[in-house]
């Protein structure tokens, strides 16, 4: 069996309808708003990725130092032989769960949209563990997931802190369609970002060096280029607060004066007035009782929880019921 396989799920166009279909939508309605999955073409992981090495941006430091203290617990806990990663981009945080669970560990396979980005991640890994089987998914896991047969048990890891960016009802779908591709043997780990004071909270959002404001505007240098917008980052400014309500910071876009920006690809003219907003990014901050009760609703029994010295962050495991 060759190391590594390659499995495209989603059709060659699919980025580029579902691009059109969410400006579109997103431009159209009020208020305005464009799926964060959008920042990231190349310009923008790079962002991200500068982003996460900020001193304000926590999150990814939080959860690295839980995995690194934490992982051989999980190895033990789960006794993996297959470990799917769902948004899994360069795969770097997933070294020690793969190390953790090895020699035991029989299959890798990453999810995600971008194939450039797993066959970069691929390489790296097969490099460095050349017994490993790596079976690569490109694919939307938002959208059902049917996943290779490969031996269990499985280890369905879902990182970052992403499950944030869905909103409630999306979630309550997101973890049921997770439950439904396990066995019983199967588990989820999931990494939530929990909730703390505003002013850190919005400090990783809004850095002083600016990264996450470039990160934001991307979206408009993506509609810019994919759809041929007249859309100019300079007219607009990055936004982030912290929904006390909601319990989730928000990324928005604000008009600097009053504009209209043609989209030639959609044959669409958007107007906006000075200060009106397009929120680009909801991103949820939990509590452990909350977490309990999603993954409970979901039909997941939850065994775990590991948060990093401070208690920014958790990781929670969860066997299927």
């Amino acid at each position: 069996m060759s190391p590594f396989q390659l499995t495209r799920t989603l059709p060659e166009d699919a980025t580029d309808a579902a691009l059109r279909a969410d400006v579109l939508h997103g431009l159209t309605r009020t208020p305005k708003e464009l799926p964060p999955k959008w920042f990231y073409d190349a310009r923008g992981s790079e962002l991200f990725e500068e982003i996460t090495r900020l001193p304000e941006y926590y999150p990814t430091r939080a959860e690295r130092e839980i995995l690194a203290a934490r992982a051989p617990d999980i190895a033990a806990a789960t006794g993996a032989r297959t470990l799917v990663e769902l948004g899994s981009g360069s795969s770097e945080k997933t070294r020690f769960l793969i190390d953790a669970l090895l020699p035991g560990l029989d299959s890798y396979v990453p999810v995600d949209v971008s194939e450039s980005a797993l066959t970069g991640a691929a390489e790296a890994l097969l490099a460095e563990r050349p017994g490993l089987h790596l079976h690569a998914l490109v694919a939307d896991f938002t959208r059902g997931l049917a996943l290779p047969g490969t031996p269990g048990p499985r280890l369905i890891a879902f990182l970052g802190g992403t499950i944030g960016n869905l909103l409630p009802a999306e979630r309550r779908v997101f973890l049921r369609s997770v439950r439904a591709m396990m066995t019983p043997s199967d588990a989820l780990l999931l990494g939530t970002d929990l909730v703390k004071d505003e002013a850190t909270l919005v400090a990783a959002y809004d850095d002083v060096a600016g990264v996450t404001a470039a990160f934001n505007k991307n979206v408009l240098a993506v509609i810019g280029r994919e759809l041929d917008a007249d859309v100019r980052p300079e007219d607009f400014d990055h936004v982030a607060l912290w929904n006390r309500e909601q319990e989730w910071i928000e990324m928005r876009l604000r008009a600097r004066h009053a504009l209209t920006v043609k989209v030639r690809e959609l044959d669409l003219v958007v107007s906006f007035e000075k200060g009106e907003e397009v929120r680009t990014e909801v991103s949820a901050k939990f509590r452990q009782a909350g977490v309990r009760a999603e993954l409970t609703a979901a039909g997941l029994e939850p065994t775990h929880w590991w948060t990093d010295a401070e208690g920014r962050f958790a990781l929670s495991l969860a066997t299927a019921r």
